[in-house]
């Protein structure tokens, strides 16, 4: 396919090599020396990508918070995308490519032809364009990439899923989540003969409840399988009351080593964790000294 010649600049950058991909890279300038914040295409260069880079438009923008917005986003037919994924994400005129995790599940893509963002207010500039100058109709590329998902076969054995978000790291897992629902559906109409699916807990820490993004559709989906899914949704910066509809499901105070413990089965648990460098760090630690095994904790962290 035949790459728009917007891109043809941005699309280079692509082949930047960062021996240290992933992680935070700083490099030492003298006395005043200052600290660099790597872009999505450095941190993720050795993360697994498709080949294709898909044009798409613009079909829906909802403001999700005060400072989020969330996409809607037409793409072409060929795309495809596994829960938990992010896309490159190219804008004519910006130079910097963006990184920005699906928030929706591949089923609303196989229904609809859509994919949804949630991008947060930044001064970087893929997000500055997304929250002031983008509009419905406008044209962007994406391609898709990222080796943090969930994306069972039939014939996997079930596990018991732990998502544990911090701030908008709530994408992927909210991704994760809708999927982990879908797989729930199609197993009730099939009477348990499609997919052997576990538990799935979430723990999600914002400042406030308006910045619990997704909240609402989150709460529904643990009323509708009371058995299968819950939820446990922090809240750290807000002095005012929480409206009496979220209370049963809001605690006041960061993700506790309590309420890790309670959700962490040795033998059966899989955790995503997306957040803050800092907070995954700690709980990746945390849970470490569980005894949960580092093959079983997968994190991606958004600076």
């Amino acid at each position: 396919m035949r790459v728009p010649c917007f891109l043809s600049t941005a699309a280079r950058s692509f082949s930047l090599p960062c021996p240290a991909a992933g992680l935070l890279c700083c490099r030492l300038l003298g006395p005043n020396s200052v600290t660099r914040q790597m872009d999505h295409l450095e941190r993720t260069a050795s993360n697994y990508r498709q080949n294709a880079l898909y044009p798409a438009h613009v079909c829906g923008i909802i403001n999700e918070s005060e400072t989020v917005k969330r996409l809607r986003i037409a793409v072409h037919p060929d795309f495809s995308f596994k829960a938990g994924q992010w896309v490159d994400y190219f804008i004519p005129g910006v130079e910097k490519v963006g990184g920005f995790s699906m928030c929706s599940c591949p089923g609303l893509l196989q229904r609809e032809g859509v994919v949804e963002l949630a991008v947060k207010y930044t001064k970087h500039p893929p997000a500055h364009w997304i929250h002031r100058v983008c509009t419905v109709g406008s044209q962007v590329a994406m391609r898709v990439g990222g080796d943090f998902f969930f994306d069972p076969s039939p014939s996997d054995p079930s596990v018991d899923l732990l998502l544990v978000a911090g701030g908008v790291g709530i994408n992927p897992l909210y991704s994760i989540l809708l999927h982990t629902t879908e797989l729930l559906h199609r197993n009730q109409a099939s009477g348990g003969r499609d997919y052997n699916i576990g538990s799935a807990h979430l723990c999600y820490s914002a400042k406030n409840t308006q910045e619990l993004l997704f909240k609402s559709s989150i709460i529904a989906a643990c009323q509708e399988f009371p058995d299968k899914l819950s939820c446990d949704l922090h809240i750290t910066q807000q002095s005012t009351d929480v409206d009496s509809h979220l209370q049963p499901f809001i605690n006041r105070g960061r993700i506790t080593e309590e309420e890790l413990r309670a959700h962490v089965d040795l033998q059966r648990t899989l955790c995503f964790l997306c957040g803050p460098p800092p907070m995954i760090e700690a709980l990746s630690k945390t849970l470490m000294d569980f005894g949960l095994p580092k093959d079983r904790i997968l994190f991606e962290k958004w600076w």
